[in-house]
């Protein structure tokens, strides 16, 4: 089976793309430096010929809400009109858990792709993951003042990357859901104290404080604001277990 992998070398893409070649699957890993743009068109046509399966990873350059809003909505246009133009059987798409109940510019951009998804006629399932444990870093960083890291006490459930792909990996070869999908982290705890525990591992000084005025991104969450209400596909690495693994950053 020809599969595309939009985003194919990023950090999800790049797993599974591996995965899927190991189970004997044709995979192009797609991306702007192969001469695959879904921003601007290049390559898709030719890139998109006889396969049955696209997996859209892309990721917007900028988290300004203009600039994202106008990414997902460009590349998901062009995509999804080379799809139907070459007949692609099943799209997949990997959003976030609690879009549509956090107002941030990034989240209201995915909002927008997901319904543009919905509404191209092409077979879907959107798989909803809660934020990465990879990221834990950055969002330290933007919540940072000083030497006082700010994040509002919500429930947060992180989750790894190498628990992320397998899925993405099997949702594309099943049959087309025509819906969503959520995934989530084994653990749930409140957001500051997950990222605390974070900085401590990897020797970061900074002091993590629980404000209930902390914004997300520049958005106001609630206490499940990030996690799934419903019923969810859990993966198996934790923080614990993803610092082992890893260095942490």
């Amino acid at each position: 089976m020809k599969m595309v992998v939009i985003g194919g070398t990023g950090l999800i893409g790049s797993k599974t793309v591996t995965i899927l070649r190991r189970r004997g699957h044709e995979v192009l890993a797609a991306s702007p430096k192969s001469g695959i743009n879904t921003l601007t068109g290049e390559g898709l046509k030719d890139a998109l010929t006889g396969a049955q399966v696209v997996i859209d990873l892309t990721n917007s350059p900028s988290f300004e809400d203009k600039a994202v809003l106008e990414f997902f909505e460009t590349s998901g246009r062009n995509l999804l009109a080379a799809e139907a133009a070459a007949g692609v059987q099943h799209h997949v798409a990997l959003s976030i858990v609690g879009i549509d109940r956090s107002d941030n510019g990034y989240f209201r951009a995915k909002v927008a792709q997901e319904k543009l998804i919905k509404a191209s006629g092409i077979p879907y399932t959107i798989i909803r993951a809660t934020q990465f444990l990879e990221f834990l870093g950055g969002i330290a960083a933007s919540s940072a003042e000083a030497n006082i890291v700010r994040l509002p006490p919500v429930l947060f459930q992180p989750m790894a990357a190498d628990d992320i792909a397998p899925i993405v990996a099997e949702v594309a070869l099943a049959t087309p859901r025509t819906g969503i999908v959520e995934i989530a982290g084994p653990e749930r705890a409140p957001f500051n104290e997950i990222v605390a525990r974070y900085l401590k591992a990897v020797g970061d000084p900074r002091e993590v404080v629980g404000d209930p005025e902390a914004r997300y991104w520049g958005g106001r969450v609630e206490e499940h604001s990030l996690v799934p209400l419903g019923e969810a596909r859990l993966g198996r690495i934790g923080l614990d277990e993803w610092l082992r693994r890893s260095d942490g950053t």
